[in-house]
């Protein structure tokens, strides 16, 4: 069983600092939320490397929210609902489509430049939205935008104060409750930092696999922080890959964001055919996890390790203008996309599932939050639509902030907390062939396409490197290894006892979606395992 805490500790022996509100992470959910919760209370921000540096940062696409005069909120649900199919929390998506305009209006009032055309927002669509609602900065540069106009806020708050390069080893809880977080500081000493209310915004989990969208830093933290402290954790089967991340020879796996199929290309296979209308009536624009299990299936066919992206029938000046940083990059390693293909292949790019947390973000231990992807609202069900995980941060992140300002202060001080395991000595082999390990078990066995032999090996893998939990770990990577490998049970566990196919979860040997056996949740918590719990997606 998975220990409560990673390392041993006395919290008698450690250095304490107080504060009104812990923030973990930087990308848009814990930058809007310690800047909503700074209004009225002091804030500590915590970061494992730096202010700039979250899946955010790299988001290319854009925003979701109903802004043009053609469209609506009832539209927008449809969308959403229609992406999760089946398991979407029905009133967690009222609250994205109907709260989400003024959540983008307020990341405006805050400092961000949204792309205009004619002096109104430049709206886009991608794939499964109905109507062009995605708002975009600097045609493919929507994260950073949002980033830099919100780090710009937060580094000038006199109530926050940023700590970059601090790792959070685990959640202190004591009577049923969060009290604060266990850190490891950047020269290895530790620290307790105490709040009122903490709130998780550390991010997904990509790094788990071989091939992915997402920088380093998502290694999944905050979902294994979290279920070590007792927090549900939901829907870990769900783990939607990009269908088009650049495969290219010494490229980086980077994202081919989701507009540019929106603004029209087409998917070819190496034999230059279009494609996509053998798999679904949307063609290119089909959910995701459709357009990724094709891509994949005409890899196999063509016995390619790539298929192409082809934009060169729009004009150069549309490609450059719309997609700058996209042709910026691809420039860099010699494909110029406004006359070549571009060769794609599926990456690993969002966690669907995460801490399980009602409609104000508020999990199931008091005074613990989650926000953005580390969170699970109920909204993206099985799979996420496109652009709606910036909204939902925005919208839950102002939700949070709300309800922490109904709670009490603690009130006492915690010193009480000591744990003393008796740990063994960490293994000598190195924890960098280990994490690739982890990553390359995770492509095969638990991947875009499931069955329960190959979960069933994996599994077996995952557990010979349990050993790591009664260890004495000490280095960041050493923590870090344990909770990526936490995750990858939770994956791997969660989707051999899903026994069908559904969103982004796809098992060759249950390849139906079957609704009167599978219509609900699976929550796992560190006490009883797998729970079953029926969606509310009406």
């Amino acid at each position: 069983m998975i220990p409560q805490y990673l390392v041993d500790f006395d919290l008698r022996d450690i250095p304490t600092v107080k504060t009104d509100c812990i923030v973990i992470g930087s990308g848009i959910a814990g930058l809007f939320t310690a800047i909503k919760a700074s209004e009225d209370r002091r804030v500590i921000m915590i970061t494992k490397k730096s202010l700039m540096e979250s899946n955010t940062r790299y988001a290319q696409g854009g925003i979701a929210a109903v802004i043009s005069d053609d469209d609506s909120p009832a539209y927008h649900r449809q969308d959403t609902l229609m992406a999760g199919v089946g398991l979407c929390s029905s009133t967690a998506v009222d609250v994205l489509v109907n709260e989400g305009p003024e959540g983008v209006h307020e990341l405006i009032r805050l400092g961000t430049l949204f792309d205009k055309e004619d002096g109104v927002l430049a709206l886009t669509q991608e794939g499964a939205h109905s109507h062009r609602r995605i708002l975009h900065a600097n045609g493919d540069a929507t994260g950073y935008e949002i980033v830099r106009a919100l780090g710009q806020q937060v580094a000038e708050h006199n109530n926050i104060e940023v700590w970059d390069d601090h790792y959070v080893i685990d959640l202190i809880t004591e009577d049923g409750e969060c009290v604060g977080v266990l850190l490891q500081q950047p020269d290895g000493g530790k620290l307790f930092l105490q709040g009122d209310a903490t709130i998780l915004c550390s991010g997904g989990a990509g790094q788990l696999y071989r091939y992915t969208t997402n920088p380093e830093v998502a290694t999944g933290d905050g979902v294994a922080i979290a279920y070590r402290a007792g927090a549900h954790i939901r829907d870990m089967e769900f783990i939607q890959f990009h269908p088009t991340a650049l495969s290219y020879p010494g490229a980086p796996r980077f994202l081919i964001s989701e507009a540019v199929r929106g603004e029209g290309a087409v998917l070819r296979n190496i034999n230059g055919e279009r494609f996509m209308e053998r798999y679904h009536e949307l063609l290119e624009l089909a959910p995701r996890d459709i357009v990724a299990r094709a891509i994949v299936s005409e890899m196999e066919l063509t016995k390619s390790t790539f298929v192409y992206l082809d934009i060169t029938h729009e004009s150069a000046e549309m490609v450059k203008h719309r997609f700058p940083t996209i042709y910026e990059t691809c420039m860099s390693y010699g494909l110029d996309i406004t006359s070549d293909w571009i060769p794609v292949a599926p990456a690993a790019h969002y966690m669907m599932g995460g801490i399980k947390t009602d409609l104000n973000g508020e999990s199931n231990i008091s005074r613990l939050f989650a926000c953005g992807e580390v969170s699970s609202t109920g909204l993206h069900g099985a799979n996420r639509l496109a652009s709606n995980s910036l909204s939902e941060a925005v919208v839950f992140g102002r939700r949070i902030i709300d309800r922490v300002r109904e709670l009490p202060p603690l009130g006492r001080d915690v010193n009480a907390v000591s744990i003393q395991e008796g740990r063994t000595e960490a293994s000598t082999q190195a924890i960098v062939e280990r994490r690739l390990k982890l990553q390359k078990v995770m492509v095969r066995y638990a991947g875009l396409r499931r069955n329960e032999e190959m979960l069933s090996k994996g599994l077996e893998e995952l557990k010979r490197q349990v050993p790591i939990f009664g260890a004495s770990l000490s280095k960041r990577e050493e923590y870090e290894f344990a909770n990526m490998l936490t995750c990858c049970l939770l994956i791997t566990e969660s989707a051999l006892a899903r026994q069908e196919s559904r969103g982004a979860h796809y098992r060759e040997d249950y390849p139906q979606r079957n609704d009167e056996e599978w219509r609900k949740h699976l929550l796992q918590t560190r006490e009883l395992g797998i729970v079953e719990e029926l969606s509310d997606d009406v």
